[in-house]
């Protein structure tokens, strides 16, 4: 039985399997980007984003660390709390 590490990489090796993880990757760094954005133009702590989230500042943390890291994709809905919070609204558009 293969690992998940294993597994990864043999799937990596495929041209469409990168290239589809690549697209994804720079669409997850585009969100971190205009959700920092965001934040810092509102003037805003992780804390005071998940307060008003209702929520607790490691849980904003570790949103934003996802993204970063690219390990997990938040909900649209976690993302339209997260614009709201900093006094911003969520505009999805398919092209």
């Amino acid at each position: 039985m293969k690992t998940h590490d294993e597994v990864v990489n043999v799937l990596l090796k495929r041209p469409g399997v990168k290239v589809e993880v690549a697209r994804i990757e720079r669409e997850e760094a585009l969100l971190l980007d205009t959700l920092l954005k965001a934040r810092h133009e509102a003037g805003l702590t992780q804390a005071d984003v998940a307060a008003r989230m209702g929520t607790q500042a490691p849980a904003v943390a570790r949103l934003e660390r996802a993204l970063a890291t690219g390990k997990h994709s938040p909900s649209i809905a976690t993302v339209r709390r997260y614009a709201k919070a900093c006094g911003k609204k969520l505009v999805l558009k398919v092209a």
